[in-house]
């Protein structure tokens, strides 16, 4: 009886050989790539941060959001537009299969929202960088509905600030949202150009927290535009973004962006007595710029 007709119980080797004693078992690979596979999928599970320090790192950034703004409602505001914020990326991380994500206060600086995992492609990071300013302007409402029952400008100043802090992340400079959602746009068009572009608007936002006295939020950026610097390019050739995404990213970004403008600028219209460009300049004066 030929070997071709006879089933062969023991299967030819890649090199069409049958496998010896010191071949794998083709159990024991298949075991192994799962291992792997599964090792590829799942990063290391880090450590939650501890209740104590999460509590006082809330109430750190609160006290020192009281001493900036002067006013416990708008320090309030602003700490809870910080979780909204944050909570926007986790949704969108969790919801694209990059969690569980986590959120994380960090005192006189801000909040991080942190993913498990890498985002599966650059749409991905792009949806879950805008995620946050967009969910974020949500907080605005409780401020809003008191405002209107008590007519106290507090709780629509606290309103602004949020729409603020939306904003402002939206800037396109590192390590801000506006870079993760612009930068991927940029690379399409050339690898270099998203490190040229958010480098100067980096210098440019540092410039502007040292001439306004924001120096805290200046040095910040400054380290990040100096680890900005040391980079090389930063994604592959091109990008991995297709034109039509490219595209899509672009809408998206200036939607939110416009979306963010209008809410800071409608907050502030009734103390302008509905004047736009009152308000507009109202705000201009918040941030440093004067008219």
């Amino acid at each position: 009886m030929s070997n071709s007709d006879t089933p062969n119980p023991t299967p030819l080797s890649p090199s069409g050989r049958a496998p010896g004693p010191w071949d794998a078992r083709p159990e024991d690979a298949a075991v192994r790539e799962a291992q792997v596979e599964r090792a590829a999928l799942e990063a290391p599970v880090e450590k939650d941060q501890s209740l104590v320090w999460a509590l006082l790192s809330t109430a750190l950034m609160g006290g020192f959001l009281w001493w900036v703004t002067g006013s416990a409602i708008v320090a309030g505001a602003v700490l809870i537009g910080l979780f909204v914020h944050e909570a926007g990326h986790a949704l969108a991380m969790n919801k694209l299969g990059m969690g569980p994500a986590r959120i994380y206060i960090i005192p006189f600086l801000g909040g991080l929202a942190k993913a498990r995992r890498e985002p599966k492609s650059e749409w991905d990071g792009v949806l879950v960088s805008l995620a946050g300013p967009a969910f974020g302007l949500l907080a605005m409402i409780p401020f809003v509905g008191v405002w209107m029952a008590l007519g106290q400008g507090e709780w629509l100043m606290g309103a602004f600030f949020i729409a603020m802090l939306n904003l402002v992340n939206l800037v396109p400079a590192p390590p801000l949202d506006g870079s993760k959602a612009l930068g991927p746009v940029l690379t399409r068009v050339h690898p270099r150009l998203e490190q040229i572009v958010l480098l100067v608007i980096g210098v440019a936002v540092v410039w502007w927290g040292l001439s306004t006295g924001r120096f805290i939020l200046a040095a910040f950026l400054a380290l990040s535009v100096f680890s900005h610097l040391k980079r090389g390019v930063w994604r592959a050739a091109w990008g991995t973004l297709s034109w039509p995404e490219a595209g899509r990213s672009l809408a998206l970004y200036l939607l939110t962006l416009a979306v963010c403008a209008a809410a800071a600028v409608g907050a502030l219209m009734p103390m302008t007595g509905g004047d736009p460009a009152g308000a507009v300049q109202l705000g201009l004066n918040y941030l440093g710029v004067r008219g």
